[in-house]
This record gives structure tokens, sequence and C-alpha cells, in this order.
């Protein structure tokens, strides 16, 4: 029996400085392979290459990554500044109008950091483009050095709504987390509930209320260490069960 195909969201990136290239994390692969169960395809989100349409057909769930280009504030109505950082506008094209089409025909995506934004700007949300400059706030920004032990480690709590979907799949209302992130959200979304927040009040987990389909998303990295980490490990267990079922609908 062939595997659910999970699209994982591809970013733009120079290598070598030169040489342009789409590329996704392994880790990410190898918790969509290992945890969710599911067959890992990299899309190269760029809508001279792909449609929603096609996706939509062609995958039976999407993982919408991290990455260092942030949303564009003009998706949010907001004139773009230093301080809102690099961007992709061709994974703008895709993700925004791909995350409400999901939201529509209840087909599964998993959003994580950057991805997370994506889900809040497409339902109409705006964002913040630097949380450890707001009051109050601590810095969630990856650590500059270090190993990537050190930059993926467990770095504060977030707090789960008692009886929401995050505190049902964890069996508690709090977990510890690792944070890589300098933007976040600002205005949630039309429909758009936060269920989980850092210390902070910053929201760190969020889902599409009334959405026929699996539409939490993450604003830290559970891709980091899936297929061992006890609260990694549930999210995308429960991402791969939702496409398992969109793929045998």
């Amino acid at each position: 029996m062939s595997r659910p195909r999970v699209g994982i969201i591809g970013n733009s990136y120079l290598l070598d400085e030169s040489y342009p290239v789409h590329a996704g994390g392994t880790m990410n692969s190898e918790a969509i392979a290992d945890v969710s169960g599911c067959l890992p395809l990299m899309i190269p989100s760029d809508p001279r290459f792909v449609s929603v349409e096609e996706l939509l057909d062609a995958f039976d769930g999407f993982l919408l990554t991290g990455g260092r280009p942030n949303v564009h504030p003009n998706e949010y109505g907001e004139p773009e500044t230093e301080a809102h950082g690099a961007f992709d506008r061709a994974r703008d094209a895709i993700t925004l109008p791909l995350v409400r089409a999901c939201v529509e025909r209840g087909q599964p995506f998993f959003g994580i950091c950057r991805g997370f934004q994506e889900v809040n700007v497409a339902m109409g949300g705006t964002l913040y483009p630097e949380i450890r400059d707001l009051p109050g706030r601590m810095n969630h920004r990856m650590p500059p050095n270090g190993t990537l032990e050190e930059k993926f480690a467990l770095r504060h709590h977030v707090d789960f709504t008692e009886g929401g979907p995050f505190a049902r799949l964890f069996g508690s209302t709090r977990v510890m987390t690792n944070t890589l992130h300098g933007q976040g959200i600002k205005q949630p979304g039309s429909r758009v509930v936060v269920d989980g927040q850092a210390e902070d009040g910053t929201p760190e987990a969020i889902y599409i209320k009334d959405a026929p389909g699996f539409t939490l998303s993450v604003q830290w990295h559970p891709e980091y260490h899936a297929p061992t980490d006890p609260v990694s490990r549930p999210l995308f267990e429960a991402f791969g069960e939702a496409a398992h079922s969109w793929s045998g609908r």
C-alpha cells in the first residue's frame, strides 16, 4: 500500500552565493517519513513551476516549513521596513492561497514557524516584525552561535487552553519547546484560534475554527528530534493520521 504524499514547502536559497536552489531541511523529511508515515516530497514553491490547483490534486497534505525569509508585509497591508528582513515572494504566492484552499476543502496542513505565520496571514491576520522589541517580550530568536543542539534546545514553556486540541493531543496544558523565530502574530486572522502562548504572551499554537480538516500550526520547530521528542511526535503522528484519512477518502 502506497504512503500518502505530503508536499514539503521548499525555500529559495543561493547555493555557494550564486546558484539558485529550492531546499528543505532533512529533519522535515525525517519527521514526515518516520513519524507521520507518509512519503515526503519537496515542492519548488514558485508559481512559475507549480500551481495551487496542481498541488491540491497531487498531495494528501502539506508541511508548511520554517525558513529564513519572512512573509512580505504587503500581504497583510503594512509597508516594508528594514525590521521585516528578507522575503520570498514566490513562496508567498503559493502558500497563502494554498492555505485558504486547504481550509475550504478540509485538506490537511501543518504549519511550522514561518508556516505558522503564513497560516495567520492567509486568514487575514497580521505580524509583528520583531517580537524582542516589544515591551515585556523575551527574545525568541535562534542563538546566533553554538551547535545545532544548542540552537534547538528547549527554551520556554507554552501553555494551552484547557480542553483545546493541543492540550488533548499532549495530555497536558503546558509543554517545553524550542524557539527560533523573530516575528510573531500581531492580530489573529479570521477564524484563527490562538490555543497556546509562551510565558510572555506570544502566540505559539493555533488552529482554524470550524475547519473540516487538520489545521494545527506551531511557532516552534517540532521537526527537531521528532521521532523521539514527546512533544514533537504526537504532532506529526496526528498530522500523519489526517493525511492517511485524506488519502483514503
